[in-house]
């Protein structure tokens, strides 16, 4: 990774996330395949790219470190990463490979296929150590891994190598984000996914996703074995159940948010931005999870991702609708 000689405040960042971009192309027709819809909407995507804008609209200074290519979706991206307040001076630009689109269905309430058109590799998949800026991954408050970024090279050795700079400083996240189509098996991304948790703070994951990490679906036992490795707090979204965490205070179960659901994708980004701002906020960890659990319930009852993310006095009002009363919902005395 490059070097340099010490971090001035330009660097210090809330939080910085590294991985996938793109451009997501979702139909603006509901409840029919591809083949029948005649208009889609353009908007922003990415796991990582979510995370960054997400944390940004609750006035968190971040950026992304990924790459675009050469290409009108590339200057797309930058674009609108500056709308939405992400940094993208870490956006580097692959001559040869194209920027990824990724298409969706949408049936809900739980049913949006993804198709994912990254040939003949994503540029966020060609991350180079020298694309890493060392001192700004150390200095940053909270910085954030995902699953995907190690399932091939050079990305895969450029993450591990900046987990390692980074040493277990800070907030450091590994969102468990298995994709099957980007690994070549389960057993091969839990390997991988294995040596990267020996590196951070938070893990984040569905319960397909600590299947991959540590071989089980069952969430205490996930959760045991993830704090088993070292992990400060581990956090296993259940779906319908809500979500499960466990850190050094003990364990806490929030149900979930109801919300009439019009596209389930990138509700857990919600949630990873809103899980960086409780945590940068100093808030107990029940707060935390029924504060990130209304952010990813506001994004599942819109259509986009990022364009979707909400800010804080968005979620509270959503908290307020659901409990009637914020400071209750949020387990405030």
């Amino acid at each position: 990774m490059t070097q340099h000689n010490g971090v001035g405040h330009d660097a210090a960042f809330d939080v910085v996330t590294v991985g996938r971009i793109g451009v997501d192309i979702y139909p603006l027709q509901q409840g029919v395949g591809l083949e029948d819809v005649t208009s889609f909407g353009k908007y922003l995507g990415g796991t990582a790219t979510n995370v960054a804008v997400a944390a940004a609209r609750y006035g968190l200074r971040s950026a992304v470190v990924t790459k675009t290519g050469d290409d009108p979706f590339g200057r797309f991206i930058r674009r609108a990463l500056r709308g939405y307040g992400v940094d993208d001076r870490f956006v580097g630009t692959s001559p040869h490979l194209p920027t990824p689109v990724t298409f969706c269905e949408i049936f809900p309430p739980d049913d949006f296929p993804l198709y994912f058109y990254r040939f003949p590799k994503a540029p966020d998949l060609d991350l180079h150590p020298g694309d890493l800026d060392a001192e700004v991954v150390r200095a940053a408050k909270v910085f954030w891994v995902t699953g995907t970024g190690l399932s091939a090279e050079p990305s895969r050795s450029t993450t591990l190598a900046a987990l390692a700079a980074r040493g277990r400083r800070g907030i450091t996240v590994l969102d468990l984000d298995y994709r099957p189509m980007f690994w070549e098996s389960r057993e091969q991304a839990r390997e991988w996914v294995g040596k990267a948790l020996e590196h951070v703070t938070v893990a984040v994951g569905n319960l397909d996703e600590c299947e991959t990490a540590v071989g089980t679906r069952e969430p205490r036992e996930a959760v045991k074995a993830l704090r088993d490795a070292g992990i400060s707090l581990a956090v296993v979204k259940q779906g319908p159940r809500g979500v499960l965490a466990v850190d050094d205070s003990g364990e806490v179960e929030v149900p979930p948010v109801p919300v009439e659901v019009v596209n389930g994708l990138g509700a857990g980004d919600a949630f990873g931005g809103a899980l960086c701002h409780g945590l940068l906020s100093g808030w107990d960890l029940g707060r935390i999870m029924r504060f990130a659990n209304a952010a990813g319930a506001h994004v599942a009852g819109e259509l986009a991702c990022s364009d979707a993310m909400p800010t804080e006095e968005q979620v509270l009002s959503r908290l307020a609708g659901h409990d009637g009363d914020v400071a209750t919902a949020m387990g405030l005395p």
